[in-house]
């Protein structure tokens, strides 16, 4: 029998800290590019619906300011004015 030599450790080389980041980067991005895709597809529909939105609230602000500002209906005024500005911001893109 012939004397037994080592095996040489070429394969379980330590990795650089750079290889590792560019790793470590890499799975990110492979996470990170589905969730850009999905935002991007939400995107057109949500703007949509914040433009639409915008559009039609201010014919319940009408009714009412009709009914007069008491109570509940005040604080139902405000909260819908405040909705008609979150959808006027998300859908200030929309068909641009």
């Amino acid at each position: 029998m012939s004397p037994s030599t080592p095996l040489s450790n070429e394969s379980t080389t330590p990795s650089s800290p750079e290889t590792e980041s560019q790793h470590d980067q890499s799975s990110s991005n492979s996470y990170a590019r589905p969730l850009r895709a999905t935002l991007r597809s939400l995107k057109g529909p949500t703007q949509f619906v914040g433009f639409w939105t915008a559009v039609t609230l201010p014919f319940v602000h009408v009714s009412l300011l009709a009914s007069g500002l008491e109570g509940t209906v005040a604080v139902a005024f405000l909260a819908l004015l405040a909705v008609n500005f979150v959808a006027l911001y998300v859908g200030h893109g929309y068909n641009q």
